[in-house]
């Protein structure tokens, strides 16, 4: 694919940057095209940016104000990171939405700031602009209007938010307003700080609150905050703690580009993902606070790519708009509180623009990514993820045996979905990729096949992965196990899974707990096109490809023995963040035997040909009650 043309991007610089091209001024030029796009959606005073699309519960005044606050963040990275030398009327229109929307006369005026509500979070992205900027608008700007917005800042004093990130948008906020003299509370931001260290569960990982709420929230919030926080306490007034949290970031940052697929793309998995390259938040953060272990060339070529990965694929759009949605517009990748303004959190992804044009990692030359260099297998423990890598295609793909972003079950509770508010297609998937995405359409996921082992009721409704309990998570191999219900049954039917990785290959051993009669179901990947997939089954197999090369399939290893429909490829249209056009090979089991029974899939997700019946001979299964022996054709023996 070619660069989006309305972008006009200077030439690209394939000495400095030999893997994308891209330099610093590629940056600064999408960044201004974002930012001049907004103008025809501002309200008279510039307070509130009301851009097409649907809105979000907050309704249309809070949404305007989200358009005003995040593009703030992208327009203060651009003035600060120049030195105040961009074209005037970008400071002039955000310091006179400043003095707009804090003027109750303006009839653009922005809420009050209350309890638990969306002025909140948009309130800290101010809060920070203007801290970042604060020798070209804040000090330049009328005592009369410093005065109104402070006083629309101390909405935050004393008050409630929720107890997840929220609680650090109280705690940059209060020290903002710390840093320009007004009434603040030290216990709301030591409290909010103190918070945080409840739900840190080492290795650089935090929950995004109590519960195993893992997903890029943990780099665009739990790591930024902090560390923004620290930049606005300074060096004297942040206590110790921002010793503790850079230490926090590296640590993160050591595992975080194997994420990334050869083409940029992050892997497609948890809530919000409207926000795109805001995934690029912690990467350029660790090169600004001096905590990353990134080499420079790697921090740029991590960034550049994804970032170049969105514009190639029509991000910004030809209006220079970000759009709910991935790619296109895709409203069932967002969730109720995404507005059309909602996607400028990706704002966060041009943090690197703090660094001077001098910086080394500007001026340094690209280096690969882990999976351009090589095949990879990183084990998170702490979230209960695998990822892998591999080189000859690019993909990333993430197994997931520890997040479900569910609330954890209360001491003494015997139901173990107990207090879970239920699945999303976002979490509850068995794998996610750098190339997929799961169908998360609600039609689609009323059927919830794409990875996922259900056991389906006599109608077809399929039992549900609602929360993820982890086993074990190391080296190649992940477990977990989850409960399955199906309608009129009581009894939580226990499902067991292991995750081998091999080369491409991902292997499932399930242990399947189910009453006499149940159907169990398993399907892979969904891939996802403009055009509609090509679709192949044979006995115990199932392939999709894509008219791209991209091909997905299951093959039956052990237990699949459903007859000569075993194997089936479903269709789905307007279903997946990926295209138009999407498919899933599954399948299906003979009726269970009631009590315990075992299967084994190998899940392929690959550029190469794939060819299933052959696959099957690529691993010898070997069962003896609940022990599952796997033997690879290159030697190697894993033992489940």
């Amino acid at each position: 694919m070619s660069v989006a043309p309305h972008l006009h991007l200077p030439p690209t610089d394939r000495i400095l940057s030999s893997r994308t091209g891209w330099t610093r001024a590629h940056w600064e030029v999408t960044a201004d095209r974002m930012l001049d796009a907004l103008t025809p959606y501002a309200t008279p005073g510039f307070a509130q940016y009301r851009l097409p699309g649907r809105n979000s519960w907050s309704g249309v005044v809070s949404d305007g104000l989200e358009g005003y606050a995040r593009s703030f963040l992208l327009a203060a990275f651009r003035i600060a990171g120049a030195g105040g030398a961009v074209d005037p009327a970008l400071t002039e229109r955000y310091a006179a939405g400043l003095a707009a929307g804090t003027d109750p006369a303006s009839g653009e005026a922005w809420p009050r700031l209350t309890d638990c509500s969306q002025q909140l979070v948009e309130a800290a992205s101010v809060a920070i602009a203007l801290h970042e900027t604060r020798p070209w608008i804040w000090d330049r700007l009328d005592a009369r209007v410093q005065e109104r917005v402070a006083d629309w800042f101390s909405g935050f004093v004393g008050g409630r938010t929720w107890d997840n990130n929220w609680r650090l948008f109280q705690v940059v906020s209060e020290q903002f307003l710390a840093s320009v003299g007004a009434p603040y509370s030290r216990a709301d931001i030591e409290g909010g700080l103190d918070r945080i260290e409840d739900w840190y569960v080492g290795d650089g990982w935090y929950s995004d609150g109590s519960g195993r709420n893992f997903d890029y929230y943990i780099g665009w919030a739990m790591h930024l905050y902090p560390l923004l926080w620290a930049r606005i306490a300074g060096p004297d007034g942040d206590g110790g703690r921002a010793a503790v949290y850079r230490e926090r970031l590296g640590r993160f940052l050591e595992d975080y580009p194997h994420f990334f697929g050869a083409d940029g793309s992050p892997v497609h998995q948890g809530r919000s993902l409207c926000y795109r390259f805001a995934a690029l938040a912690p990467v350029w953060l660790g090169a600004l606070a001096d905590c990353t272990p990134l080499a420079p060339g790697l921090t740029r070529r991590l960034a550049s790519g994804t970032l170049r990965h969105f514009t190639e694929r029509g991000v910004p759009d030809e209006r220079g708009l970000l759009t709910l949605g991935w790619y296109d517009t895709f409203l069932p990748a967002t969730q109720p509180y995404s507005g059309p303004a909602s996607p400028y959190w990706a704002s966060k992804g041009f943090l690197g623009l703090l660094l001077p044009a001098d910086h080394e990692v500007w001026t340094a030359r690209e280096l690969p990514l882990p999976v351009e260099e090589s095949d990879t297998y990183t084990a998170l423990p702490a979230p209960g993820w695998l990822l892998h890598g591999t080189r000859h295609d690019g993909i990333v793909r993430l197994v997931n045996h520890g997040s479900d972003h569910n609330p954890l079950p209360e001491a003494g509770d015997t139901d173990p979905d107990a207090g879970a508010d239920g699945d999303d297609p976002h979490y509850a998937k068995l794998a996610y990729s750098t190339a997929t995405a799961p169908e998360s359409a609600p039609h689609a996921f009323a059927r919830n096949i794409d990875n996922h082992l259900a056991l389906l009721a006599p109608d077809g409704t399929p039992s549900r992965r609602v929360r993820i309990h982890p086993v074990r998570c190391e080296d190649r191999l992940a477990a977990s196990w989850s409960a399955a219900r199906l309608p009129g049954d009581e009894r939580a039917h226990r499902i067991s899974t292991t995750s081998v990785l091999h080369g491409p290959w991902e292997i499932r051993v399930h242990r399947v707990e189910a009453p006499e009669g149940a159907v169990v179901r398993e399907g892979g990947h969904a891939v996802a096109h403009r055009t509609s997939p090509f679709a192949a089954s044979g006995p115990g197999w199932a392939l999709a490809r894509t008219a791209d090369g991209l091909s997905s399939a299951v093959v039956g290893l052990y237990g699949w023995d459903g007859g000569p429909e075993d194997a089936e490829v479903a269709r789905d249209v307007e279903a997946n963040a990926y295209g138009p056009h999407s498919a899933v090979p599954y399948l299906r089991g003979a009726p269970h035997p009631g009590g315990v029974a075992v299967h084994v899939t190998l899940v392929v997700l690959s550029r190469d040909g794939v060819h299933p019946e052959a696959l099957r001979s690529a691993v010898r299964v070997r069962v003896s009650g609940d022990a599952v022996t796997l033997d690879f054709l290159d030697g190697r023996t894993v033992e489940v």
